[in-house]
């Protein structure tokens, strides 16, 4: 029970991917303009991390290491990515197109995005720091995917919930745009660094 309250913890708060390891800072500001655009990529990033770490997890313990060509992990992962990220792309733009206009290029760049790429390769390093003594295992790391995914989707909806309230007031010409979106970055980055 200690190493699955860790994990949420450090996933979602403590490690989180944005406002820790600054990872994935493209769509967190470039898709947070607007609430549901935010929950539908952090949504969308939620899945595939948790179906990329599913199925990277496997290849990389059970193919790559006992062939002795775990050298080749960003390869394989990336390309794992890319797949899971265009069928994503395929079934939301069926299912929701105008989700699917929302998100824009931002929806593709989910491929390159490093959160996602992170977390894959994160579960298969070192995690004593999160897990302790419990060894790492399939579920573990698909866990720690998911809740980092959770994350990832809480900062960014926080931040469009933030810079859709902006939006009402009058802000200084100087500030208005990207400048007051990099300062309510900030303050949401020091508010989760107090945890």
């Amino acid at each position: 029970m200690a190493v699955l309250i860790a994990i949420i913890l450090s996933a979602v708060l403590t490690n989180n991917f944005i406002t820790k390891q600054t990872y994935g800072i493209c769509p967190f500001l470039g898709v947070s303009k607007k609430t549901s655009s935010a929950l539908g990529m952090g949504v969308a990033v939620t899945v595939v991390m948790a179906i990329a770490t599913a199925v990277t997890y496997p290849i990389y313990t059970f193919v790559m290491v006992p062939l002795n060509i775990d050298f080749l992990e960003i390869i394989f992962f990336i390309f794992i990515i890319a797949s899971l990220v265009q069928m994503l792309e395929k079934i939301i733009q069926k299912l929701s197109p105008s989700l699917y206009n929302s998100m824009g290029i931002y929806l593709p760049l989910i491929t390159t995005n490093c959160a996602v790429l992170g977390v894959t390769e994160l579960v298969i390093g070192d995690m004593s720091h999160i897990i302790g003594d419990a060894a790492m295992n399939m579920g573990w790391a698909v866990l720690y995917a998911l809740f980092a995914g959770i994350g990832f989707t809480l900062v960014m909806v926080i931040m469009s919930g933030i810079r859709e309230k902006i939006n009402y007031y009058k802000t200084p010409k100087a500030l208005s745009g990207f400048p007051i979106a990099m300062i309510t970055a900030s303050f949401i980055c020091m508010a989760f660094l107090v945890f």
